[in-house]
């Protein structure tokens, strides 16, 4: 017997296997049991359920999957929002003190009760917008302890708010004070002592990296991929944002899950990653924030068929974004995803970008039972709507949130 069975609903699967857009089908009925999907198919077929929900006809999704965030930080930088529309550029306000750094001290200063409950407040909203899953990255910390520090706040944000949380060691995402005169010396702090004690802890899913003029070398990142190997997790990697200094290519040498933003990335790039199977993520949050001219390649990535995820890329300095449906928006007018692509960038091709393509972001049999229902006429609204408000009902694992 189904826990609970959903009835008289539109879904979106965003199942490939399923027939036409949206892999949709009308008129069916979801089953969950034991916090999986248990029954996807017409209602007459449907096991019988300890409690019945009819929908009035509302479209199911799966729960939406924010792929990339910074959501755990002190502090905030409206401040530097202020000085960018004053006409100051995003690295000159990096060399001035400003950027990351600047959130590095705050999230220093910051208690481990203050971080959780910020980092709460900012995942509420992106839930209340049809997140089931985040991932948040550290790289704000850049020692071992604060780091630590972030990682811990971010599974604690998971538990409280009952969201699915992976969470990823972004230790080389700028260069701490401390080491202002020593890169090669923070590089092996990463390497030898930050990646280790977080791998022991259990506090780390995946690596990540900041390959750029103003984060680290190629070399240098290449380094780091090499520890979270011998570590045995996945890499992930900011690439290609600012220039092209092949870092998608290196993400793709490691296997890497994804690489992110790409506004810069050449053909040489995108067949890299086609070959790897890594995941192209989009954050058009942090292009419109930077008033970014240079478009990821997205013709390119469907030429070689590199699937691409969709992501808000939440942070205090460059993407203060709340809205996941916004970010499907953005997408497709910035960027010129169709809606489609957009509902299976912030679904199916999210969950490939944190290796939980086995876990969720499809309605399938099988599946964790996250599901968002919508009070729209098709799934296209999603992307229309500026900001869409959100489901009425999200479920994660069966339960209804």
């Amino acid at each position: 017997m189904l826990d609970r069975l959903l009835t008289d609903l539109r879904m979106a699967t965003m199942d490939p296997a399923m027939p036409g857009p949206y892999g949709a089908l009308e008129g069916g009925a979801i089953g969950f049991r034991a916090g999986r999907i248990a029954y996807v198919g017409p209602r007459a077929a449907a096991p019988a359920a300890k409690e019945t929900i009819a929908l009035a006809g509302r479209w199911a999704t799966p729960a939406l999957i924010d792929c990339h965030t910074h959501l755990v930080f002190g502090g905030n930088r409206a401040n530097e929002f202020e000085m960018r529309q004053k006409g100051a550029t995003y690295e000159e306000i990096a060399k001035a003190g400003g950027g990351i750094v600047s959130t590095v001290t705050a999230t220093r200063e910051a208690s481990l009760e203050d971080l959780v409950e910020s980092g709460i407040t900012r995942a509420l909203m992106l839930k209340r917008s049809g997140v089931a899953t985040i991932e948040i990255k550290s790289g704000y910390g850049l020692s071992v302890g604060d780091e630590e520090k972030m990682l811990i706040a971010a599974g604690e944000i998971g538990r409280a708010t009952g969201m699915r949380v992976r969470r990823t060691l972004l230790g080389l995402h700028a260069l701490p004070p401390e080491y202002k005169t020593d890169r090669a010396g923070y590089v092996r702090l990463v390497c030898e002592e930050m990646i280790p004690a977080a791998t022991l802890r259990g506090l780390a899913d995946a690596v990540d990296a900041f390959c750029e003029g103003i984060g680290f070398t190629a070399e240098e990142t290449r380094a780091v991929f090499a520890a979270a190997k011998k570590a045995g997790l996945r890499v992930k990697l900011h690439a290609e944002q600012l220039s092209n200094l092949n870092g998608a290519a290196l993400a793709a040498e490691f296997g890497a899950l994804s690489a992110d933003h790409l506004e810069f990335i050449d053909e040489a790039g995108v067949a890299a990653m086609a070959r790897a199977g890594t995941v192209a993520v989009l954050l058009p949050g942090a292009f419109y924030a930077l008033k970014e001219t240079k478009k990821p390649p997205v013709d390119l990535f469907r030429k070689h068929g590199v699937d691409m995820a969709v992501a808000t890329d939440l942070n205090p300095g460059t993407s203060p974004v709340l809205s996941a449906p916004l970010m499907m928006n953005m997408a497709a007018t910035l960027f010129g995803l169709t809606p489609e692509e957009t509902l299976a960038g912030m679904t199916r091709n999210a969950a490939r970008a944190l290796a939980l393509d086995g876990e969720c972001g499809m309605i399938k049999e099988g599946m964790a039972a996250d599901i968002a229902v919508w009070n729209i006429d098709h799934p296209a609204e999603l992307s229309y709507w500026i900001a869409h408000g959100g489901p009425e009902a999200l479920f994660i694992a069966g339960k209804e949130q």
